[in-house]
């Protein structure tokens, strides 16, 4: 299984080692137990159980336990987690603590929302240039940000400290882009292009294709409706007992 190392976050509950290594998995999770942990501190929760988190967070409660006593967070018996403690754990682990500058490419209709998302800054992260090489688009302002050309992505990299990019262009320009951002020592890539992008070891790319889980979804409607039509009306459950699994 393949592991990130990340800052670690020192808690009451005992020591945590300063790089913990953490599963993929877990690290997968960490965003959604976060985001969770937000929502139940704006309603001012002070304690949530594991339980309660686990299901504002939509995984099983002690799935969730395992992944935080990775962090050195047991929580207390009785009482269960300190949520403005755990927030700072997660956080420190995911490197939030330091607002990061991102650089958002292709400012086309996806794009266009994501400059325009104002929930980056709450979360630690700071749009920081935008790029596209229409120049159509160059000038434009969004958000308080002016769209710049594509052709000044290097500069503006360096003069911006920009650690991670956002690629939302057409699938051709994908890659150039991220040679691009790799070029100019970005390491850290989303990409929203639908294409498989060539980076070299030691860049991380994360991909997201609304149409790949649009098809995933239609599969499981498609599945669901053959299972409706079955003979005598039978559903999954009686389905299963047939074949006795």
């Amino acid at each position: 299984m393949s592991q990130h190392r990340h800052p670690g976050a020192p808690g009451r509950a005992g020591a945590v080692p300063a790089l913990p290594d953490l599963p993929e998995a877990t690290v997968a999770r960490l965003p959604e137990y976060l985001r969770a942990l937000h929502a139940l501190a704006d309603t001012g929760h002070e304690t949530v159980s594991s339980e309660g988190l686990a299901n504002a967070a939509g995984v099983n409660s002690a799935k969730l336990r395992k992944d935080l006593s990775h962090l050195g967070s047991y929580g207390t018996r009785g009482v269960g987690y300190d949520v403005t403690l755990l927030i700072e754990q997660i956080e420190s682990v995911l490197g939030l603590t330091q607002c990061r500058s991102v650089a958002l490419v292709g400012v086309g209709n996806l794009g266009h929302a994501l400059a325009g998302y104002d929930g980056f800054a709450s979360r630690g992260f700071r749009i920081a240039a935008l790029f596209d090489a229409d120049p159509s688009r160059v000038g434009e302002e969004i958000n308080g940000l002016v769209v710049r050309h594509v052709d000044e992505l290097a500069r503006v990299a360096v003069e911006e400290s920009i650690s991670i990019g956002v690629i939302a262009t057409p699938a051709p320009a994908a890659q150039a882009v991220a040679d691009q951002l790799v070029a100019v020592g970005v390491t850290s890539i989303l990409n929203f292009a639908p294409c498989v992008l060539s980076v070299p070891e030691g860049v991380d790319v994360r991909k997201v294709d609304l149409a790949i889980e649009l098809q995933i979804l239609s599969f499981h409607e498609h599945r669901k409706a053959s299972l409706t039509a079955l003979p005598g009306g039978l559903a999954a459950t009686d389905t299963q007992e047939a074949i006795g699994t």
